[in-house]
């Protein structure tokens, strides 16, 4: 079978490499890719197709006979691409839009767990920079969590240690409109205590599996210091995440969130990324996303022992229960190399060098985020740039296996945190 994936980045790097592994599947289509997966061969190919141009991607899918297709970014799924896919009798992995508000709408996100009794923070809904205002002024404790409920890329969230850093941040989000439409509703958060963790499962609406655990690095700055960025690095499994904690995970969380969607009428389908806080033991969700996470995806793919086209196939046809989903042994870590200036104006177009040594260095994988092929040059084409993974038998082996391979690695103003994994270690 054919199968297209849809997006640009590290992610669809490393989903493009996981379904090409598989026995069954013909072609990979990449719409539009990257520089990586420009040149990964074989199976294979890039198509400049934008991901949310979905008209075009409907024309690609009859023209190349595609079986299935995998959505990537949050964007498509927002604009409706699973319905028009559906729609059109196709084979599409992925929530509709109106499941995947979970991710899409913060405020949908909050009022769906208060409703379904799914722990998470207490929080207030502000449509206007007045009220929001008056909240802070008369606000006893900080810090406080002030969250765009639209889309902003990973950046819409700001944690105010103090009334003045609230206060500065509802005038950016309502006054300056920095994320424009997407914070015309603000949520204000009670802060939660404890270390974040990822869990990401595949349903077909009923049931469910799960990859590894993972943890993720949001801030910029080493020790978890400075702005918001898409992430930074992540490993796989989060020794936070015990058996206990798992199970905890699944009864509180997984389940009581696909039995409530589809109790409200929005069977959910698809990845689902809860991003959770852990304190003592107790989970508590922080945020949903309707997809795989980035750069999360990076170290739980190559951790899959089993075959993830499979997987994807019973997530749309039902029967997800009875496939092989198997992890190996052992760690995976990946260490995000960005542009200088990342998260904010960065420069591109900047020549990558990547030693040839890279390609023999065991249990290393580097999926490309932010690049371009301009003739036989690789350039940037993004803040965040490459993801550069390892898998070993301990966190400590992958760890130092992906910092080797960032050392043979070279562009103008790279930067990577050095401390990717302290945490767990």
């Amino acid at each position: 079978m054919n199968v297209l994936i849809i997006g640009s980045g590290a992610r669809e790097h490393a989903m493009a490499w996981a379904v090409a592994r598989s026995s069954k599947v013909s072609t990979v289509f990449v719409a539009p890719g990257n520089g990586g997966t420009a040149t990964m061969g074989g199976k294979v190919r890039n198509v400049a197709v934008k991901a949310t141009d979905i008209e075009a991607l409907l024309d690609l899918v009859a023209r190349e006979s595609i079986g299935l297709t995998v959505v990537g970014p949050e964007q498509p799924l927002e604009a409706g691409i699973v319905n028009r896919f559906r729609e059109a009798g196709l084979k599409v992995v992925g929530p509709t839009a109106e499941a995947a508000r979970l991710e899409t709408s913060k405020v949908f996100a909050k009022e769906f767990m208060k409703r379904h009794v799914i722990p998470t923070a207490g929080y207030e809904v502000f449509r206007d920079y007045a009220s929001a205002k008056a909240f802070l002024e008369s606000c006893g404790s900080f810090p406080q969590v002030i969250k765009a409920s639209g889309l902003c890329a990973g950046k819409g969230v700001v944690v105010a240690e103090s009334r003045e850093q609230a206060l500065e941040a509802i005038h950016e989000f309502f006054e300056s409109r920095i994320f424009g439409d997407a914070a015309d509703e603000v949520v204000i958060e009670s802060f939660l205590t404890g270390q974040e963790a990822s869990v990401f499962a595949l349903t077909d609406g009923e049931h469910y599996r799960l990859f590894l655990s993972a943890q993720d690095h949001k801030r910029i700055g080493e020790g978890d210091t400075g702005k918001n960025t898409g992430g930074m690095g992540a490993y796989a499994p989060a020794p936070l995440v015990t058996p206990e904690v798992m199970a905890r995970v699944e009864e509180e969380v997984i389940r009581p969130t696909l039995a409530g969607m589809k109790a409200d009428g929005y069977a959910y389908t698809g990845f689902l990324y809860v991003g959770l806080m852990i304190d003592n033991g107790a989970p508590s969700v922080v945020e949903y996303n309707a997809r795989l996470g980035d750069p999360e995806t990076q170290v739980v793919l190559p951790m899959l022992k089993s075959d993830l086209f499979d997987a994807l196939l019973a997530s749309v046809d039902g029967g997800l229960e009875a496939v092989p989903f198997e992890m190996q042994a052992g760690a995976a870590a990946t260490v995000v190399m960005a542009s200088a200036g990342y998260p904010d104006a960065y420069e591109t177009g900047k020549a990558i060098t990547i030693d040839p040594s890279v390609n023999d260095m065991k249990g290393v994988l580097v999926f490309h985020a932010g690049t371009r092929r301009e003739g036989d040059a690789l350039v940037t084409a993004g803040g965040r740039v490459l993801s550069v993974t390892a898998c070993a038998d301990s966190l400590k082996e992958a760890l130092d296996r992906a910092y080797g391979a960032v050392a043979a690695i070279g562009f103008e103003g790279a930067y990577c945190r050095r401390d990717i994994g302290a945490k767990a270690l």
